[in-house]
């Protein structure tokens, strides 16, 4: 590997923007893929993502910018996939160069539906990447607020920790503090279910509960996680860090999470169907639940507050009815 590595980043969202931001920071070339040709013209032209964090202005001659997702790849050492899960088989099935020479880190929250596998366990299974070559970035941290430059934390994971600090020294910066992990599996999947817990807090204030029942949410919320992860993968992890309990809150809290307000519209009463159609953004949580609740009957986790969002969501039963059966599951 390069001692100066190159850097992609793979998708054109609000999380995608926010990372290249970070990036052009510390490095003098990245390259970034975007399906969109037009969001490509635009931001060389006006220099800025004409969709998501518009604010943020770009030195256009530090970006590669392509529409080819293998032109991208090539280029880079480093490849950062930032996609919703939910669309990565598809953008994967455009690759006809080869990652296996590759360092492939995750930004994405959430699981591949065709394979209902994280994101990391999906690169290793299907295209066979050792998982010394396989990153996660996780929270707690809005893209929204490193637009805004305000303090955030990032944790990177990987099974090789000079990989890692690699990753971390490149995106650290006067707003960004980073640190590192070596639990790729636990901090990807407490990325995935957090977002599902915001959906849960987010149909919460929908129906009318108040601050009072959602600290009570929050805080069965991450027992209800450590149960879930400690199945999956057993290792020693304080589940109280940043990239756990912090990125929990932050999601279940933030008026900028699309997870929380995606559940608001549904405590409201939209259909499924409406409030996708209503929302600009993909809330990763939808996908996710789906996919948590289908592993949980292997893994058999206590998990109450999963399987209340996975009923509405997927079995059309009525929020209200349905949390009220929650709140005596609670505690």
């Amino acid at each position: 590997m390069n001692t100066k590595p190159k850097f992609a980043v793979i998708g054109g969202g609000s999380w995608a923007t926010a990372i290249a931001k970070m990036l052009c920071v510390n490095l003098d070339e990245i390259a970034w893929y975007m399906r969109n040709d037009s969001a490509i013209e635009h931001l060389q032209k006006y220099k800025h993502n004409p969709n998501y964090l518009s604010s943020v202005e770009f030195d256009i001659n530090k970006l590669k910018l392509t529409s080819d997702i293998n032109e991208a790849v090539s280029y880079a050492d480093y490849i950062i996939f930032a996609i919703p899960s939910a669309f990565l088989s598809a953008e994967l099935q455009k690759l006809d160069v080869s990652l296996q020479d590759k360092v492939v880190f995750s930004a994405i929250k959430g699981i591949v539906p065709e394979t209902f596998l994280i994101v990391g366990e999906h690169f290793h299974k299907q295209y066979d990447i050792p998982y010394q070559n396989i990153g996660v970035i996780t929270g707690p941290c809005h893209a929204e607020e490193v637009a805004l430059e305000r303090l955030s934390y990032l944790t990177i994971a990987c099974g090789d920790s000079g990989k890692a600090k690699i990753m971390a020294k490149t995106l650290a910066g006067n707003f960004i503090k980073t640190k590192i992990t070596d639990d790729i599996i636990g901090t990807e999947y407490a990325a995935m279910l957090k977002n599902i817990y915001a959906i849960a807090a987010g149909i919460a204030h929908g129906l009318g509960y108040g601050d009072n029942f959602q600290s009570v949410i929050m805080s069965n919320a991450i027992r209800e996680m450590k149960r879930f992860i400690k199945k999956v993968h057993r290792m020693k992890r304080n589940i109280n860090n940043s990239a756990y309990l912090g990125d929990l809150l932050v999601t279940g809290y933030s008026v900028f999470s699309r997870n929380r307000m995606f559940g608001n519209m549904i405590g409201k009463g939209y259909t499924v169907k409406s409030a996708m159609m209503e929302m600009s953004m993909v809330a990763e949580g939808y996908y996710a639940v789906k996919s948590a609740y289908k592993l949980n009957q292997e893994y058999k986790a206590k998990t109450p507050i999963i399987d209340a969002v996975y009923q509405i969501l997927y079995e059309g039963k009525e929020a209200k009815s349905t949390f009220k059966k929650l709140t005596e599951k609670l505690d």
